[in-house]
């Protein structure tokens, strides 16, 4: 009996906004892209795309072969425990769409598992492909590039040649899978101009590609076992979801309240906000762990999440806000009235302080970065909520994007408002922003 993956998504640039969805069918011995389906789909909201990608690579399976057991592997907590019957359906919208998908194949060739975003690559690049079509008035078509390629530089990086460099010689080893994707690219079906393009597109700088690889080329580095035509896995990266606290009666006035001010509690609008965001992170069932600042309306916020979820708050004296000084309950204008050269000082250097014994940028930084790596230590490959203010979350959504210390002031963040940074072992990053909360009002 044939066995096959099959990995959906879909996406919408709105929510509810032009919407389209990617699907792959994949041999899972090989790793070899035997299908691919997406399509632009007009305005519809994520869940509704996500189906129909479901839609879409279940039927491209039963096409290739009708009796084969499907591995389904989505992003969507939503769509995998729906289909696996563990949540109920309650959406109308969806409601449909589930059956179409269940009428596919039989209930008992279909299995269902979730899988982090970074890990559904394939289907998300095929999704955001068909809108960009559908965004110029095309209809998706696959490239050279997408299917053939996906397999092709797998077969041909692991069919490749040893470098001909001495052991460690990672510039050698840089050329040697320079050349593979450039065979990988050719065996797709390009042009030898078309395969070395992309080969040069993908390695712009094999002497730069030499010295990011090196130490993992170095001959006493532990080798790593993929399976074939995978690429190696470094696990469950550790994702920190950040929410900002909801308002409180100084949020919409604009005032500075930190960890040294009177430490308000939610406002009625704040208290609402908590509890759509409970809502909606329980809708995607990932969060595992939630921990919160010390302060007042952090743990108010937290609380109305945890209670949501049935978990408990773990509070962390590191979340906290920073400590304003003088200027705690004063707007900008005030404080440019009243401590123009403080202010002025503040704005130009991470080093200074709030007028009155404030904490600096500087002093922050070091404070949340020591908090962040003891967080991942503690929930390594876990999702976890952190619930804090305004500066920790740009000072982590900073570290992570490498940017510089004025990037704190290119920032906004929304009451009630959500990013996420997921951790890998390799040391990067990877960001997401969602900031829009006027529907939590």
């Amino acid at each position: 009996m044939p066995r096959f993956v099959v990995e959906a998504d879909g996406g919408s640039r709105g929510n509810p906004g032009p919407a389209g969805y990617g699907a792959v069918v994949l041999d899972p011995a090989t790793g070899e892209t035997l299908a691919e389906r997406a399509e632009y789909i007009g305005v519809a909201t994520n869940n509704v795309a996500e189906y129909k990608g479901l839609i879409a690579g279940l039927a491209a399976a039963r096409d290739l072969a009708s009796d084969a057991q499907v591995l389904v592997r989505m992003d969507s907590k939503l769509v995998v425990e729906q289909m696996s019957g563990r949540w109920k359906i309650k959406h109308p919208d969806m409601k449909p769409l589930a059956a179409e998908a269940a009428r596919i194949l039989p209930r008992a060739q279909v299995t269902y598992e979730w899988i982090p975003r970074e890990r559904n690559k394939h289907a998300d690049r095929l999704a955001n492909e068909a809108m960009d079509a559908g965004k110029r008035g095309e209809q998706w078509e696959p490239s050279a590039s997408t299917a053939a390629l996906d397999h092709g530089a797998a077969r041909a990086l692991a069919t490749a040649p040893a470098p001909s460099g001495p052991p460690g010689d990672a510039a050698a080893g840089a050329a040697a899978v320079r050349s593979a994707l450039a065979a990988a690219s050719a065996a797709s079906g390009a042009t030898a101009a078309v395969a070395q393009e992309l080969a040069d597109t993908l390695f712009a700088d094999a002497e730069a590609l030499a010295d990011a690889i090196e130490p993992c080329l170095d001959s006493e580095a532990p080798a790593v076992t993929t399976g074939a035509g995978w690429g190696p896995d470094m696990g469950a990266p550790a994702t920190f979801v950040l929410l900002r606290h909801g308002e409180t009666a100084l949020t919409p006035q604009k005032r500075f309240s930190g960890s040294g001010g009177s430490d308000p509690e939610l406002s009625p609008a704040g208290r609402r906000q908590a509890a759509a965001v409970a809502e909606a992170l329980a809708a995607r069932g990932t969060i595992q762990t939630v921990i919160s600042s010390p302060l007042r309306r952090c743990r108010e916020t937290a609380q109305a999440v945890a209670v949501r979820l049935g978990l408990t708050v773990t509070v962390e004296e590191g979340l906290r806000e920073v400590d304003f000084g003088a200027w705690e309950g004063l707007t900008f204008a005030e404080v440019q009235e009243r401590f123009p050269d403080d202010l002025q000082a503040w704005l130009d250097s991470p080093k200074a302080a709030p007028t009155g014994g404030g904490e600096s940028f500087m002093a922050a930084t070091r404070r949340i970065s020591a908090t962040r790596d003891r967080l991942l230590s503690a929930y390594a490959g876990r999702t976890v909520l952190l619930v804090t203010h305004v500066t920790p979350v740009k000072i982590l959504v900073r570290l992570a994007l490498g940017a510089p210390p004025e990037a704190l002031f290119r920032m906004e963040l929304s009451a009630a408002s959500l990013s996420a940074v997921a951790y890998y072992a390799d040391g990067n990053a990877s960001v997401r922003l969602l900031n829009d909360t006027s529907h939590l009002r």
